[in-house]
């Protein structure tokens, strides 16, 4: 059966590693994970602890023991889910306002879905998309969202996959983009950026000339995020490869991880598509 599936699926994974900083950087410095790896040589001598009076050369095979890694990590390290509660306490204001669900409360059901992907590379870096542009984008595809599409965002940021230039660039989606698809149906976006946001860089250079010209609107500050407040949903970030998706027709996968009481947990976002 397996055998058969592969032949007439395609699986394009749209995570990205959680790896140290030396290789790939995805994070800011104060976020960036560490991994330490414990080798088969040191689990050797570790699993004497577990097992009195073993001798490695004796008694593993090649003298070998388990390989471990220790993390250090946030939720919202690497490609991930963030959570309702990650933008306020509350949410659902505009329906009636509750407590703002944490990961551990997504429904599993939410995690499959059509994948509808929203080419937005054209736009300049920090460019914050409305509900006008999300009907645009959507009839290029010749698509209405559907209750349960799962609706990712392509930027500019997947050409900096890596670097330390990545959390500076792509679009980001306003309170009313976010609210507009949120009303058609869909509980669960994603971006290839850092964040469903701007660029926090880009978007505090608009904040510095406001304050200076004395007329600061922080209704800029997150406020894709903040609309959590009013419609409850789930986005996932730091997606990658939604490139090689079709625009229309891919089926992605996309549970995270069960952390209780938090923001956020890691997600191994998966597409398939038909061959």
């Amino acid at each position: 059966m397996d055998c058969i599936i592969a032949n007439i699926m395609k699986f394009i994974d749209l995570s990205i590693p959680v790896i140290n900083p030396d290789e790939l950087v995805f994070d800011p410095p104060l976020t960036r994970p560490s991994i330490s790896y414990s080798l088969h040589d040191e689990g050797a001598e570790q699993m004497a602890f577990a097992f009195p009076k073993l001798k490695p050369e004796e008694h593993l095979p090649d003298r070998k023991g388990w390989a471990t890694e220790l993390l250090n990590l946030s939720t919202h390290s690497g490609t991930h889910m963030d959570a309702p509660w990650h933008f306020a306490p509350v949410m659902d204001r505009e329906i009636e306002e509750k407590q703002a669900l944490t990961i551990d409360e997504f429904p599993l059901e939410w995690g499959i879905g059509p994948l509808i992907v929203l080419d937005c590379t054209d736009l300049e870096d920090g460019y914050v998309l409305t509900p006008a542009d999300i009907d645009e984008k959507l009839q290029k595809i010749n698509h209405t969202l559907q209750v349960g599409d799962i609706l990712c965002v392509h930027t500019t940021a997947s050409k900096y996959f890596g670097t330390k230039e990545y959390i500076n660039h792509g679009v980001g989606v306003g309170r009313k983009a976010t609210l507009h698809i949120i009303r058609q149906g869909v509980h669960v976006v994603g971006i290839d950026a850092w964040s469903w946001d701007a660029p926090f860089q880009l978007t505090a250079a608009k904040w510095k000339k406001m304050v200076k010209a004395k007329n600061p609107d922080p209704s800029i500050i997150w406020e894709g995020h903040f609309a959590g407040r009013e419609l409850g949903y789930f986005q996932m970030e730091k997606l990658t490869n939604l490139d090689k998706v079709p625009a229309v027709g891919a089926t992605i996968y996309c549970f995270p991880i069960k952390i209780a009481r938090a923001s956020a947990g890691w997600v191994r976002a998966v597409a398939t598509v038909s061959e």
